[in-house]
């Protein structure tokens, strides 16, 4: 469908996870390539916006804050984005009250899922398929088949722009080969175990520079990892790092070992070299590596309880996590050689 009057402002909504965030960069990308002149700002929960910092094709990033006065932040963006008069406001979020930005923006197009109940008042909607098969297809395709009436949506990789000071600031930590891994997640059941951490650790050569990254809420995960391994080049990044410092960093990685998190989309973004541990959950969904050089680890023998969710658990729900503990840290190692 093409729109008669020419559009020169575009809104991209999207207030959830940053790995959700991250996974919403393809159809900046797509946008910005089918329409080189126009504005394009984005909507994001408040306090992720250095995700988005410089990057080339965003005009303005906007923060909703969720955690004080909600509401009253939400009409304040309403009036906001009725203000602005944009001509495209894309929601990708199936939620009422993202619908609700949508509806009452005054685009003349506002596309976003079916499955959001004010979807009827959009003038494009999507289907947002999701399945624990092989046919289900990414979540950077759900995005991007929000925008496939009136933008081009060839690529599917996400992109993030770290800038030269995030690069210049760790360029301390390559001077030798090394490895990033991500340890911790927000759910139990998405990590990998310490222990099964500590086990690969200890087998990792000595020419090789391990290096722990996350956030501050990582710390302890961290922590405990160092003190019980034996291997005595392990450097602990963990809270030090802002998201575009780490990203800089997994780019040049000899190989970087994530859970399914935020920190695997990170990887997926600069296409850089991953191998990602799916415990509970299953890549099926949507959700796994998109580098040229990614590989899925996960439980060999299946398990019926497995996957247990769409999204992690805090503890396991049949008290054993084989899904986790049975994984071979072996074929972990196998990547790295």
């Amino acid at each position: 469908m093409q729109n008669s009057k020419p559009i020169r402002k575009i809104l991209i909504i999207q207030t959830a996870s940053i790995g959700d965030v991250i996974l919403a960069t393809p159809v900046i990308e797509a946008l910005h390539k089918s329409y080189p002149d126009a504005v394009i700002d984005f909507l994001m929960k408040d306090g992720f916006q250095s995700l988005l910092e410089g990057h080339p094709h965003l005009h303005h990033i906007l923060g909703w804050n969720k955690k004080e006065d909600k509401y009253g932040n939400l009409r304040a963006i309403i009036k906001y984005v009725r203000e602005q008069r944009y001509d495209v406001v894309v929601n990708l979020q199936r939620f009422f009250s993202t619908g609700l930005i949508a509806t009452l923006s005054g685009a003349p197009i506002r596309a976003g899922f079916s499955k959001n109940p004010l979807s009827f008042l959009f003038t494009h909607k999507a289907k947002h398929l999701i399945g624990n098969n092989n046919s289900t297809p990414h979540e950077t395709e759900r995005n991007l088949s929000v925008i496939e009436g009136f933008a081009n949506t060839a690529e599917k990789r996400p992109a993030l722009y770290p800038s030269q000071k995030a690069f210049a600031k760790v360029s301390q930590f390559k001077t030798g080969k090394y490895i990033c891994i991500a340890p911790a997640s927000l759910w139990l059941t998405k990590q990998y175990p310490e222990k099964k951490w500590v086990e690969f650790i200890d087998k990792i050569p000595s020419d090789t520079n391990v290096i722990l990254i996350g956030s501050d809420d990582d710390k302890e995960v961290s922590k405990s990892i160092i003190k019980n391994t034996k291997n005595q080049k392990v450097l602990d990044l963990c809270g030090k790092l802002n998201l575009l410092e780490s990203a800089a960093l997994i780019r040049d990685a000899s190989m970087n070992y994530v859970n399914d998190s935020a920190v695997l989309h990170l990887c997926s973004a600069m296409n850089a070299p991953v191998t990602a541990i799916f415990c509970s959950t299953v890549p099926a969904f949507g959700f796994g590596p998109l580098s040229d050089d990614s590989n899925v680890v996960e439980v060999r023998k299946q398990l019926s309880c497995r996957p247990c969710g769409l999204h992690g658990k805090k503890e396991c729900p049949e008290g054993h996590f084989k899904c986790a503990l049975d994984i071979d840290s072996d074929e972990l190692m196998n990547r790295l050689k």
